[in-house]
């Protein structure tokens, strides 16, 4: 019953940090699509079209980098903070399954002992009962 305890809390705490990823992925997503890019337009008569393309260009690539290096190091913050609790849970497991071990350990005394001593009471009651 304590496992199926302890299993469901666990259950419940990997849905919650889906839940959380899944919430954390679309509030970055927002910030990516909130991303605007002001362009100003030289009204003299030779437009250079290669060189705004360029410079539109260029400025995209600095928006999609500097974004692409935010959401990497937000994403190795939580990897590195998930795998912490990882090992926690790792650890917490391992000494729950050593408790069991202990308490199963304990439990198998206790049954020879109640044998040996329903052994000892049937033996005193069969020498009650003999006349003497």
């Amino acid at each position: 019953v304590e496992l199926e305890a302890k299993l469901d809390a666990l259950n419940d705490e990997i849905n919650f940090f889906k839940t959380l990823y899944e919430t954390e992925l679309a509030e970055l997503q927002s910030q990516i699509s909130d991303t605007s890019v002001v362009l100003s337009m030289d009204n003299s008569r030779s437009l250079d079209l290669d060189g705004i393309i360029a410079e539109v260009k260029a400025q995209y690539e600095e928006i999609t980098s500097r974004s692409r290096a935010e959401a990497e190091a937000w994403y190795q913050t939580k990897f590195e903070t998930l795998q912490a609790q990882a090992g926690k849970h790792r650890d917490d497991l391992r000494n729950t399954r050593n408790e069991i071990a202990e308490m199963s350990r304990a439990i198998q005394r206790l049954q020879a002992e109640i044998d040996s001593i329903k052994n000892q009471c049937a033996k005193l009651e069969a020498a009650i009962a003999k006349p003497k």
